[in-house]
């Protein structure tokens, strides 16, 4: 069964990946990268790995492809223009994918495999505890500095795009809180006596 599962989503892995590349709709290409994701936890978790299993669904299927997914659909996609842009960088893409067969050709073509790798590769269990519980030792006692500093790093590069991207237009009325707050009542109204028949 284990055996079964493993080819069943190593293929669909394989297969949504191709998918992703190859299909002409973008949202379609969205949805097979989901699946792809979905094949890699199966994957993660027939390893033993069920921590980086659950993360890869919740982070990113959960959030990064669900946001790629609204993007796709919100966007005005021209798609003769896409298919234009296709022709004109086929050469380019072509070239590159040569080379990069070629490295992959030459990688696997000196892999030699350890006896040892089947067993390394099954994530560890010590006792009672489990994996993701040793991951939490790891990161948040042994790398505690290094998971806080790039959880800054992130943070100040999130605060750097909002601010790049963020534009300011004279011609829209914005709302100023503070000045609302601290209204005087005295000078912000105005009152007049209107006489019958009279207008202001």
């Amino acid at each position: 069964m284990i055996t079964f599962a493993f080819y069943l989503f190593a293929i669909s892995a394989c297969v949504a990946g191709f998918m992703v590349v190859l299909a002409k709709n973008p949202v379609h290409s969205v949805l097979w990268l989901i699946l792809a994701f979905l094949a890699s936890a199966g994957l993660f978790v027939l390893q033993g790995a069920e921590f980086v299993a659950m993360l890869l669904v919740i982070v990113y299927v959960g959030a990064v492809a669900v946001l790629f997914l609204f993007v796709v659909m919100m966007l005005d996609v021209d798609f003769a223009e896409l298919k234009g842009e296709f022709a004109r960088y086929l050469p380019l893409g072509v070239l590159i994918a040569v080379v990069l067969l070629a490295q992959l050709g030459i990688a696997f073509g000196a892999w030699q495999t350890s006896d040892l790798a089947e067993a390394q590769r099954i994530a560890p269990i010590t006792g009672e505890i489990q994996n993701t519980h040793m991951i939490g030792m790891v990161l948040y006692d042994r790398y505690l500095l290094p998971f806080q500093l790039a959880g800054l790093i992130l943070l100040v590069a999130m605060i750097g795009a909002i601010t790049l991207t963020m534009r300011h237009r004279r011609d829209i009325k914005r709302q100023d809180v503070l000045e609302q707050m601290y209204r005087d009542p005295a000078k912000a109204m105005e009152l007049r006596d209107v006489k019958p028949g009279q207008g202001l």
